[in-house]
């Protein structure tokens, strides 16, 4: 059990030295988004430090000036439920604009067909709450 222990202490003692080919292939990962800083970090054992030391000498964005912006996979996957909310939210608005529509329609066929007038058109227009009903307000 000791054994282990002075092996994992042992570890972190030495310096590793990565192939700049090895570095490459790892930041065009991460720039496709196939692996996540802290997936290099953990499976290579590899400080953060380094792998942003590797995206500044390495990345092909970063030689353009190009900034990439860096999203938790939670917020990726949070916008891609909130986006598909969204396609079906105005999927059932498409659905009930098609249902008044067509009420519409009916509305209208019947209108012509019985020569009656079913929509309740407003003559007069809509009182502003000012005006006075007839009605004494006087009470003496």
């Amino acid at each position: 059990m000791k054994n282990n222990v002075f092996n994992e202490e042992d570890k972190s003692s030495y310096n590793r030295y990565f192939s700049n080919d090895f570095k490459q292939k790892r930041i065009r990962e991460l720039e496709r988004n196939l692996v996540s800083i802290a997936d290099i970090c953990k499976t290579y054992h590899v400080s953060r430090t380094s792998v942003y030391r590797w995206i500044y000498i390495y990345s092909s964005m970063a030689k353009k000036d190009v900034k990439q912006v860096v999203e938790a996979k939670s917020d990726t996957k949070k916008i891609q439920l909130l986006e598909e909310q969204v396609k079906e939210l105005e999927r059932a608005l498409g659905q009930k604009q098609m249902l008044i529509d067509i009420k519409d329609k009916m509305i209208e066929i019947a209108e012509e067909t019985y020569d009656i007038d079913i929509k309740k058109k407003l003559v007069s227009k809509a009182s502003s709450g000012s005006s006075t009903t007839g009605k004494s307000t006087n009470t003496k």
